[in-house]
């Protein structure tokens, strides 16, 4: 295993620029997710990692070692694609064995390794089986122990979850955790969900035209969004704009005045706030940053109701709370008058 250094790595396309000066340290042992929307460089950036796509400035260096300008068959990186790319006419085993007769290795040493890959991924009982008579969790498995069994020194996943069901996904990415952390290789996963990335990763990486724009522990950028874009994208639904009109105070483009966190100023600013901080009570109850509202829609989504309320000035908000077989409170009607409140701490201060 080894760290992973991108030192200012640029890529062109006939001018284009599909990703634009990235710089990140991977550390030994650190998954690290590569988050965003379709076309932000966040492919381009893992497939210049393998050498899949040649670097058009900068550096890619691997345990110290400058591997920018090598061919993928000599970065000793495993390598998981999101159509699992596996061969047809080969069984499990065969598949899981390939990268390994491609280096020669003596047939006893190849049929120990190609049991201990799938020992691990649960599928030694499918060894003979061909990919088509394997479901789609089964061949993801299959595809992570190929990409393990020659012993990388980094594994790239690109995203690996995306042609499975929502069950099989939360089955699958605990699962890739759990081996990542057991085996403690260095690894890069590619995804565009938010709620993958925040799950698997101890660090996430937002990518955006080309260039990082914000990186860090999965709870910074679910809980302190450093951009609009950060914050939409991490799922706040709630974007006040407004200006500081005081140490520790906002005024709301609808004219209310509430309590934020200290040390922001200026205009043209943005209050972020996830809605499962929006706290909706009697229309008499007051607290902090309390502001009257009226039910506007209900949506229902299993787990926990979303809310929208309406202020007296017109404002919208969104409010989440859980669903009544959670223990939640009884469900509100839309035309139901509440308020809306939450804590200073719990709004973040964006650029609008």
């Amino acid at each position: 295993m080894s760290d992973v250094v991108l030192q200012s790595i640029v890529k062109r396309y006939d001018g284009a620029l599909a990703v634009d000066h990235v710089s990140l340290a991977i550390k030994e042992g650190e998954l690290v997710a590569l988050l965003g929307p379709s076309g932000c460089g966040k492919t381009t950036t893992l497939r210049m990692i393998g050498g899949f796509i040649p670097v058009t400035e900068g550096r890619i260096l691997v345990g110290g070692r400058d591997l920018t300008g090598l061919p993928p068959n000599k970065r000793n990186m495993g390598f998981g694609f999101q159509n699992y790319a596996l061969f047809p006419h080969m069984s499990v085993g065969e598949n899981v064995a390939f990268g390994l007769q491609m280096r020669k290795l003596p047939k006893a040493e190849i049929a120990r390794k190609v049991q201990i890959a799938l020992d691990r991924v649960k599928l030694a009982h499918l060894a003979d089986r061909l990919p088509k008579q394997l479901s789609g969790g089964q061949q993801q498995r299959v595809a992570l122990a190929r990409a393990l069994v020659i012993e990388p020194d980094v594994l790239l996943l690109d995203e690996p979850l995306s042609n499975l069901d929502a069950q099989l996904r939360n089955e699958m990415k605990l699962e890739i955790r759990a081996i990542q952390q057991q085996l403690g290789i260095t690894t890069v996963f590619v995804t565009h969900d938010q709620d993958e990335a925040l799950s698997v990763a101890d660090r996430v990486v937002l990518m955006r035209a080309g260039r990082i724009e914000q990186q860090g522990a999965p709870d910074d950028l679910f809980g302190r969004p450093a951009s609009r874009f950060a914050a939409e994208f991490m799922g706040v639904t709630n974007l006040l704009p407004g200006e500081v009109c005081g140490a520790g105070r906002f005024r709301l483009d609808g004219g209310e005045e509430v309590a934020v966190p200290m040390g922001a100023a200026g205009s043209d600013l943005s209050l972020a706030l996830r809605p499962e901080r929006v706290a909706l009570g009697e229309p008499g109850e007051a607290g902090a940053n309390s502001l009257p509202a009226v039910v506007e829609f209900v949506t229902y989504r299993g787990l926990v109701i979303d809310y929208r309320v309406r202020t007296t000035s017109g404002l919208t908000l969104i409010a989440r709370r859980p669903s009544p077989a959670l223990g939640g409170p009884a469900p509100l009607a839309a035309g139901q008058p509440v308020r809306a409140s939450w804590l200073p701490e719990a709004g973040v201060l964006v650029p609008a």
